[in-house]
């Protein structure tokens, strides 16, 4: 019951002529490399077409002869080979090539395919470049969505420092109530962390963020001679106009 060895002698020396029983692995392997042997042969073998190109190529290389009826009649007329055509000889000296056609399309065919491609080109070259302008411009609606966010949110800080300081200093001159509602700080304000509670707020009044940073400012400056972006008190308007840089944080930059 041991596996045969098809590479010893008992294999390679059997008589395989027709009749004689074979065992089946080895007739496998007979038909399997008969199968090869036709499959190189085939490939060996040129196309009908390749050997009308090679037939057509040396014929064209090659030069006409005097059995050439056209050739003889150049001939006779004074023409020698490889002078130029033409009573002058300004004409041709080599024949004209022959552009061979070996596909079943019409005239004209083959430039309307280049055409074709050249348009589906341009056209993709159209999209790359429309694809790249459109992700510039996001880039830069982000970076502007982006400077404003983050100038929105310094404005919201310069706001609520400047709610603390109009509290501390209307306290100190023993104001109890701001001027506006919004000049201070509700209790409760610094702590809130519920987000609609804060859209409720903003939707409260009609004043910007800017608008309400420039006008409490403006009081602290007339009223306290506060500068919120300096952090000093100074001691009247004449001292705050001489020493501080200006009413706005673009000034103090």
């Amino acid at each position: 019951d041991e596996e045969e060895d098809y590479m010893s002698d008992l294999f390679l020396k059997q008589d395989v002529r027709p009749g004689v029983p074979m065992v089946r692995r080895v007739k496998e392997a007979i038909q399997k490399e008969e199968k090869q042997k036709e499959a190189n042969e085939k490939n060996r073998r040129k196309s009908i077409k390749e050997e009308e190109k090679e037939r057509r190529d040396s014929v064209l290389k090659s030069a006409l002869g005097n059995e050439n009826k056209g050739f003889a009649l150049l001939q006779k007329m004074g023409y020698k080979s490889g002078q130029a055509l033409g009573k002058s000889g300004e004409g041709i000296v080599e024949p004209i090539p022959l552009n061979i056609k070996t596909g079943r399309s019409g005239l004209g065919h083959e430039e309307l395919k280049k055409r074709k491609a050249e348009e589906r080109l341009e056209n993709y070259r159209q999209k790359l470049h429309m694809k790249k302008q459109a992700n510039e411009q996001a880039a830069d609606q982000f970076r502007i969505r982006f400077k404003n966010k983050q100038e929105e949110r310094k404005m919201e800080g310069d706001l609520r420092k400047s709610q603390r300081a109009c509290q501390q200093l209307d306290m100190q001159k023993d104001i109890d109530v701001p001027k506006e509602t919004w000049y201070w700080l509700e209790p409760e304000e610094e702590d809130k962390k519920d987000e609609e509670e804060k859209e409720d707020e903003c939707t409260s009044s009609d004043l910007s963020v800017s608008e309400k940073l420039r006008i409490l400012t403006a009081y602290l400056r007339e009223e306290h001679f506060y500068c919120i972006w300096c952090g000093t008190t100074y001691e009247d308007s004449e001292d705050l106009s001489s020493n501080c840089p200006g009413d706005s944080a673009a000034d103090h930059d």
